[in-house]
């Protein structure tokens, strides 16, 4: 129970300091929230709890490979928010598109044999 305790407050930690350091500066919080800290704590707390190299290995390329329909979502927000789109609707849209991509990504992936 500890161990998710920590997973939880740490992710939170770096949450908010992502958000806080955008307030102040965009940039700085959008360097920060590029690297992949999501992936790296996953991994972290894969391998915590699993020491299992071959998992956290497995992972890691499997999310080399769904990143590009990502991507998509950060071209998709601004364009709809500076249409004048409601954050929440613009926020919607994006991840459904970006959903819809991923559906479409792996399903061509599993098709090439990469996944």
């Amino acid at each position: 129970m500890f161990q998710y305790v920590i997973k939880v407050v740490v992710t939170a930690i770096l949450v908010i300091a992502i958000a806080e350091t955008a307030k102040r500066w965009s940039l700085a919080g959008a360097i920060v929230a590029s690297l992949p800290v999501t992936s790296i704590l996953a991994m972290i707390w894969l391998f915590w709890s699993t020491r299992d190299v071959e998992k956290v290995s497995q992972l890691s390329y499997s999310i080399f490979w769904v990143l590009a329909p990502s991507f998509l979502f950060f071209l998709v927000l601004p364009f709809l928010l500076r249409l004048g789109v409601n954050f929440w609707v613009s926020m919607g849209i994006s991840c459904v598109t970006m959903t819809g991509a991923y559906w479409a990504f792996v399903k061509i992936l599993k098709v090439i044999g990469v996944l």
